[in-house]
């Protein structure tokens, strides 16, 4: 599939900022006054609006994104929309009460952190529904999407909440842990799947298994068209194996010497910050890999199939 930038910029960087809304709801510890409540939501908040604009340039027709919202029942992509705007509304009403009361209200912000991780499992289920791309089509899919929102949410909330939270470190030590975890088991799953393993082959593709071996004569287009652009996209094994140690370096060592120094050796928390920028840089290289590595079963057509 072809990387499309703003696409990777939105689940990245809206997953972040669900997940930083999702541990705002569950009342982790922050710091109090007016000034917390008003710039810790709107940085949140700032994380998945960002993502989500982002994703309408990705549309041919971006005025037209309102209309996604009236296919709920069917489609994953009108579920996450109906599920952000939701989840942003009772966002800005629990920071208002926040800003102006200064309480956090509870029963809300568990209603919000649902809300925001509910969203989150949508924007992983447009991928993972789809059975003509075996790679994304597994289980691993939501829980990867989910385990590295946690990861950035709960970095966030530790980097900007009391001093001497030394546990609350410990938990995003955990935390990063899980979710590379959960991504190596996706890799190891997706090197042993592939098209075929799915049972879409040139045969069955065109119905013609019954006549015997297909090959390609000649593709169905002579230049570049949508489906090329959009569906079908080489990656060698040689470039994604150094792209995967960089996401990993970045976003999974990095991050977790960085955390692990300041919970062992009590260092300030303001490190919590680059280890936020190099998960988050190290998720950006794992999400182009995400898309690029996978495979769409209309390659088919066009000598994907075959060896």
């Amino acid at each position: 599939m072809h990387p499309a930038i703003s696409v990777i910029f939105f689940t990245v960087t809206s997953g972040a900022g669900f997940g930083f809304i999702a541990m705002i709801g569950a009342g982790v510890p922050l710091p109090q006054g007016l000034a917390a409540a008003f710039f810790l939501p709107l940085l949140a908040g700032g994380l998945a609006v960002a993502g989500l604009v982002s994703s309408t340039f990705h549309l041919g027709h971006p005025e037209r994104a309102w209309r996604a919202f009236s296919q709920w029942r069917s489609s994953w992509l009108s579920r996450e929309g109906v599920m952000a705007v939701l989840t942003l509304c009772l966002f800005g009403l629990y920071t208002l009460i926040w800003m102006i009361t200064g309480d956090r209200l509870l029963w809300l912000g568990l209603i919000i952190a649902l809300g925001a991780l509910l969203t989150v499992y949508t924007t992983a289920m447009i991928y993972a529904q789809l059975k003509t791309v075996p790679h994304w089509h597994t289980a691993l899919t939501p829980l990867c999407y989910l385990g590295f929102s946690l990861a950035c949410g709960h970095l966030l909330a530790t980097t900007f909440g009391p001093s001497g939270g030394s546990g609350a470190v410990g938990v995003a030590v955990l935390a990063i842990l899980i979710a590379w975890g959960l991504k190596l088991a996706w890799w190891n799953r997706a090197a042993a799947t592939n098209l075929a393993a799915a049972g879409s082959t040139p045969e069955s593709a065109t119905g013609l298994g019954s006549m015997g071996k297909v090959r390609l004569l000649e593709s169905p287009h002579s230049g570049e068209n949508y489906l090329t652009r959009e569906m079908v996209h080489v990656i060698g094994r040689k470039h994604a194996a150094k792209l995967r140690r960089i996401a990993l370096l970045l976003g999974g060592a990095l991050p977790l010497v960085i955390t692990l120094a300041v919970w062992i050796f009590a260092m300030s928390p303001g490190w919590l910050i680059v280890a936020f920028a190099g998960l988050l840089a190290g998720l950006f290289v794992e999400r182009w890999l995400f898309f690029a590595e996978a495979e769409h079963a209309v390659s088919l057509y066009y000598g994907g199939g075959q060896k």
